[in-house]
């Protein structure tokens, strides 16, 4: 499960839809947490905003924190998701790429039609902190669980 704080209203709403559909659907997942558990990552919805220059599509900016042994469910997203890492080492893989350990300062990009198999904090001691900015369709979920 994960646990979400916002800042502002818009963003209330966008991240609890956002992420309900993920907690409510989501089943056994390669490198994740059981549902509830101490590892369950904290997602703060920061901002969801229009892009008048891309009729129809919309940002959003999120904060991940893992906690030690941290780790997502398998799932991809509706969007275009731009990561950043601010804190601690997290590990990433999408369907056909190489796992990568990735470092404060360092970017990871995952497409529309990714499948990502590995979102995991790489320390079980350790706290890890990303910010992922995402462009999607407007009112389309950025979040897909799979099974």
């Amino acid at each position: 499960m994960f646990h979400i704080r916002t800042h502002g209203l818009r963003c209330a709403a966008v991240g609890a839809l956002l992420f309900a559909s993920l907690v409510a659907h989501a089943g056994p997942a390669h490198h994740s947490a059981p549902a509830g558990s101490a590892a369950d990552p904290t997602v703060t919805a920061l901002m969801t905003q229009s892009l008048p220059n891309f009729p129809g599509n919309e940002g959003m900016m999120i904060i991940v924190d893992y906690p030690p042994g941290g780790a997502d469910p398998v799932h991809r997203h509706d969007a275009s998701a731009f990561v950043y890492v601010l804190e601690g080492s997290i590990v990433m893989q999408v369907e056909g790429g190489k796992e990568v350990t990735l470092r404060p300062g360092q970017t990871y990009y995952e497409g529309p039609n990714d499948i990502h198999l590995v979102g995991r904090n790489a320390s079980q001691t350790e706290p890890a902190k990303f910010l992922a900015v995402l462009i999607k369709k407007q009112g389309a979920p950025a979040l897909i669980p799979l099974k």
